[in-house]
């Protein structure tokens, strides 16, 4: 049965989250992936990467990330939901979903009111789940969604 916990208590599963997600999103990282890796690992202990993962038996499926800044270009918003990323033969199980609620909860609880994302191909996907679009810009060639989540109410 899949579960949720903090990435902070599995650290082993570390450097594997962070290659799955240099791979998925190769377009953003201008860094080498061993950069990368010692990056989102610190990033448990300084509150930069805080990460949600999901395990079944030990066995990492996924995660997602409450992270501090994950648009450079953006500084002036708030915190962010970021490199939320499910194993391809673990989807459709609703474990994102999950994930997402985690991160928002998690938020919630410790004061954010507003979580921010970037996206360019789930706009959908996350505007079924409560986001807003803020904006629409360009990025690393792509157009993207900035959208935002109100986290003071529920939903």
């Amino acid at each position: 049965m899949p579960h949720l916990d903090w990435l902070e208590h599995h650290l082993h599963h570390s450097d594997t989250l962070a290659t799955w997600l240099h791979r998925q999103f190769s377009y953003e990282f201008e860094q080498p992936l061993a950069d990368w890796q010692a990056e989102f690992a610190s990033g448990q202990h300084d509150g930069q990467w805080k990460c949600l993962i999901v395990l079944d038996e030990g066995e990492l499926l996924g995660g997602a990330a409450l992270a501090r800044d994950d648009l450079p270009e953006r500084a002036d918003l708030g915190s962010w939901l970021a490199c939320v990323f499910i194993r391809p033969e673990a989807r459709g199980r609703g474990l994102a979903e999950q994930l997402i609620e985690g991160i928002c909860d998690h938020a919630r609880a410790t004061g954010i009111a507003r979580l921010y994302l970037h996206t360019h191909d789930q706009s959908e996907y996350y505007a079924k789940r409560g986001w807003q679009v803020v904006e629409r810009f360009e990025a690393w060639g792509k157009e993207q969604w900035l959208m935002a989540r109100e986290l003071s109410r529920a939903g």
